[in-house]
């Protein structure tokens, strides 16, 4: 079976390290490895304090509106990855 082979849009994630679901059933590390050894552009954010919460997915909204315009080419790339 052939790879992937279309365009390789960024990826971001943000994880809460005291997410109850995280690490044993999330396991964003597995993903970020995966992402590497196909080389996938991938931002993975660990947060320590933050669980799965409105306060989490509040705090870090923003970033992810900015960082998908970005890439879709609606706005200015702020940062690379």
């Amino acid at each position: 079976m052939k790879g992937y082979e279309g365009p390789k849009t960024p990826i971001m994630i943000d994880q809460g390290v005291a997410d109850n679901f995280y690490p044993a059933q999330l396991r964003p590390e597995s993903f970020r490895d995966a992402c590497g050894e196909r080389n996938y552009p991938l931002r993975l954010r660990m947060h320590p304090g933050y669980d799965h919460s409105y306060y989490f997915i509040s705090a870090f909204m923003k970033d992810h509106i900015e960082f998908h315009a970005a890439n879709l080419g609606l706005a200015p790339r702020k940062s690379s990855l």
